[in-house]
């Protein structure tokens, strides 16, 4: 890395800490040849896929929408945060893994219905509920019966 202040090439790394945050690296470095230090920072640099909404629209995806998703569903339910971290990491693993660069929000949405279903069948169901908008008792019910089996 270069020296931001005289540009030398030659820097050493005298120290190493994960942030406070613990979502980077920082490291203290020394200039070879004016002896300055300086900080730098290490972050992953992670692209997920655009989403494209119903409408068509594409937005950023964001990892706080699909915590609050969780968090809704799950609202007093015995779920642990680790439980809710871990179906995180898997939806994310599995849109990181996909070799196209948009994701419809459709397909997000089975995601998260897919983990729900695994983590509280009351949360599935609120979840599923809402998101399918169901537009009479008898899909509701059958929805119920789907998860009895």
């Amino acid at each position: 890395m270069r020296c931001p202040f005289c540009s030398h090439p030659d820097t050493q790394v005298v120290e190493t800490r994960i942030s406070e945050d613990a979502d980077s690296i920082r490291r203290r470095r020394q200039c070879g040849k004016c002896d300055k230090r300086f900080t730098t920072y290490e972050r992953p640099e992670v692209n997920f896929p655009a989403v494209v909404k119903k409408d068509g629209r594409r937005i950023d995806y964001e990892t706080t929408k699909l915590r609050a998703s969780f968090t809704l569903a799950l609202r007093k339910r015995p779920v642990s945060t680790e439980q809710i971290d871990s179906a995180i990491e898997r939806i994310e693993e599995k849109l990181l893994s996909s070799p196209t660069r948009e994701v419809q929000s459709s397909r997000i949405g089975e995601l998260v219905m897919r983990e729900l279903k695994r983590l509280d069948k009351v949360a599935y169901i609120r979840f599923a509920s809402v998101y399918r908008s169901f537009e009479d008792i008898d899909e509701f019910r059958a929805l119920v019966d789907e998860v009895r089996k």
